[in-house]
């Protein structure tokens, strides 16, 4: 269905703010575009495959909502400019952007390889840094907007076995920092969500069933409550901008 066809059976759709979720998986990034869905934003969602958005896209209409999904690698640039110029001209001005690829790969630095350590950099950084600039670039001339990112524990602490992946994600952090002081004063809204601990998602419950079990005790985050916190940052009044913001459980050691 082109966007013409889209806005004429749902002409709200030409006056409804964008969100577009970079990373929507079956987790953390699928509840953020839920609840932005719910608050009447038309949800743009991608991922690597297209197909993999379908039970996600179907949930959203099904609760009312609009979406629509992207088959996009986040870590090539022309790819990336292609997606958001697509998305400005056919759905409407993004007025929130959510990057939310993680790319957590254990390994020790005795045995990582130089192909591995820059892919996890490409997906969990170089691929951020290209979606917030092109979105960045837009929501400036309009003096409005929401740029958020999913951060992690290892972006302020690399463990051991880690190095790949704390080095990306501190380079997240202060590519969202240097962001959010630069965009602030022109009203675009940067900010960096730290995850810290276990998700309730699919790989926990199998690869980690003692940190799952949890879960009664409300040990490991669930998605939709940390959903609630990213709308939360976007309604924001600017007078109080929140940059950094911890998530965990309150069990959780830190």
């Amino acid at each position: 269905m082109s966007a013409s066809d889209a806005q004429a059976l749902h002409p709200s759709l030409a006056s409804s703010p964008v969100a577009l979720i970079v990373g929507a998986g079956d987790s953390t990034g699928g509840a953020i575009a839920k609840r932005f869905a719910r608050e009447g934003y038309v949800a743009c969602v991608t991922r690597r495959s297209a197909e993999k958005l379908q039970p996600l896209i179907a949930d959203i209409e099904a609760a009312g909502g609009h979406a629509f999904g992207y088959g996009s690698d986040a870590r090539k640039e022309e790819e990336v400019v292609a997606l958001i110029e697509q998305i400005e001209a056919e759905r409407g001005p993004i007025e929130v952007l959510v990057f939310n690829i993680g790319a957590n790969v254990p390994c020790s630095i005795l045995e990582e390889t130089a192909r591995k350590y820059f892919k996890i950099w490409e997906m969990a950084c170089f691929s951020g840094f290209l979606n917030a600039r092109e979105v960045a670039k837009r929501m400036v001339t309009r003096g409005r907007g929401t740029i958020l990112f999913t951060g992690a524990t290892a972006g302020t602490r690399g463990a051991a076995g880690f190095a790949a992946f704390a080095g990306a994600k501190h380079a997240l952090r202060a590519l969202a920092q240097s962001m959010a002081r630069e965009l602030g004063p022109r009203g675009v809204h940067v900010a960096h969500v730290i995850v810290d601990g276990a998700i309730d998602t699919e790989f926990i419950r199998t690869q980690f069933p003692e940190r799952y079990a949890l879960k009664e005790q409300d040990g490991i985050l669930n998605p939709d409550h940390i959903a609630e916190n990213y709308w939360h940052l976007h309604q924001q009044p600017r007078d109080a901008w929140t940059f950094e913001l911890d998530l965990r459980p309150y069990m959780e050691k830190w």
